[in-house]
């Protein structure tokens, strides 16, 4: 059965999202890139008028995937460092924009370009839907930023944003405090993976190997020598890692290399979405050892099929909350955590249980995407946000 079609029009400005959306792999695909995605295929599948602007990937020009448009970039390697910042990056953006010519543009990455989206949009006298992606970009430090210009254009663009959604309530709270702005909080929506739990459970009870799953890349504030340092303190369990350095780093180097030497640690790189899922069913815990973050994608669909977690970030104390798994502040914390729940069957089971009810009553595309739907209806009709003055 066919949806109504809207009059409304939505640009999706994710620059790496084209894989996520075609569902190939091409080397740059998160948490971000995936829930892009499928917020786009959803609203398309809603009978929106839907595109997405993203590097050019070789795509043809006007082509659909999913019933959303593609408007290209410039590729990520074109120009010149430093001065491709204007051109051709800043040029093919506005140039994509205003082909596009849609009545809300959705951004969501704490970086530089929310300036630019905001300038291009304005300047045509259209709207801007931001969503924050973690909990530095509510600092006025922006610690993951380091260039002046990066913070300049961040700050332009949040404050002139016509709708600011946050992941949780503590985001909500640091923009109120850091930048005296007003946002909303909507759940984050995530197609989570089907499973038997009665299969997976006993599999997972009955796996003697015990294994400890870790999901990210390979960066500083992701800290997986943490990861490495209690893999080598706790032999008898096997630990998998999923991932690698978006940009090849020392520390992503060292950690690969430290791998490479350790017998309980499998490294399986990059996997295409489709088939993570296998890795999250034969695990008994999902470990995050993040300094910080915003509401990783990982963690929804960890618990989507019922997977404890032991983590050291917890967004909006959601996993103490509602005992989904241990919230933890050090190395040692970690490991007396991954005991307790292997030596204690029914404390998994009841952490499972939880994990699962959690992503069911909360974050399912159903649950979340008409929230979305509704906000995004409201500035459409012109009820833009106010910053608090």
């Amino acid at each position: 059965m066919g949806h109504m079609k809207h009059d409304i029009s939505v640009c999706f400005v994710a620059h790496n999202a084209y894989g996520a959306l075609a569902e190939l792999d091409n080397n740059h695909v998160g948490g971000i890139e995936h829930q892009q995605g499928l917020m786009a295929r959803w609203l398309a599948s809603k009978g929106y008028d839907v595109s997405m602007i993203t590097w050019d990937e070789g795509y043809a020009d006007n082509s659909r995937v999913s019933g959303v448009k593609l408007y290209a970039l410039c590729s990520r390697d074109d120009g010149i460092p430093v001065l491709r910042f204007a051109f051709p990056r800043w040029y093919s953006l506005i140039k994509a924009m205003k082909e596009a010519n849609a009545d809300i543009y959705y951004y969501n990455c704490g970086d530089l370009a929310l300036g630019q989206i905001v300038k291009c949009a304005h300047d045509m006298n259209k709207r801007v839907f931001y969503t924050i992606a973690n909990e530095v970009d509510c600092l006025q430090s922006l610690p993951a930023l380091k260039e002046y210009r990066e913070r300049m254009l961040y700050k332009y663009g949040l404050r002139r944003a016509d709708r600011i959604i946050t992941q949780t309530n503590r985001q909500k709270e640091m923009l109120e405090s850091e930048y005296n702005l007003h946002s909303e909080m909507i759940p984050m929506p995530c197609v989570g993976f089907e499973y038997n739990d009665e299969v997976a459970n006993k599999n997972r009870l009955q796996n003697n190997k015990k294994r400890i799953l870790w999901i990210g890349r390979f960066s500083k504030e992701k800290r997986l020598h943490w990861l490495l340092d209690i893999a080598e303190r706790r032999k008898e369990y096997q630990f998998d890692i999923l991932g690698n350095a978006n940009i090849g780093s020392e520390y992503a180097n060292n950690c690969v290399e430290r791998i490479g030497q350790m017998d309980n640690v499998t490294l399986h790189g990059r996997v295409l979405h489709k088939e993570i899922s296998k890795f999250y069913i034969n695990s008994n815990i999902i470990c995050s050892t993040s300094e910080y973050e915003g509401f990783p994608n990982v963690y929804l669909e960890a618990w989507s099929v019922g997977l404890p977690i032991v983590t050291t970030f917890d967004p909006d104390g959601v996993v103490s909350g509602h005992d989904l798994g241990f919230v933890v502040n050090s190395r040692d914390d970690v490991i007396d955590s991954i005991d307790k729940i292997f030596s204690n069957d029914d404390l998994w089971l009841d952490m499972s249980s939880n994990a699962y009810q959690y992503y069911i009553n909360k974050h399912t595309i159903d649950k979340t995407m008409p929230q979305f739907e509704n906000k995004l209806l409201e500035l459409v009709s012109g009820n833009q946000r106010d910053a608090v003055s």
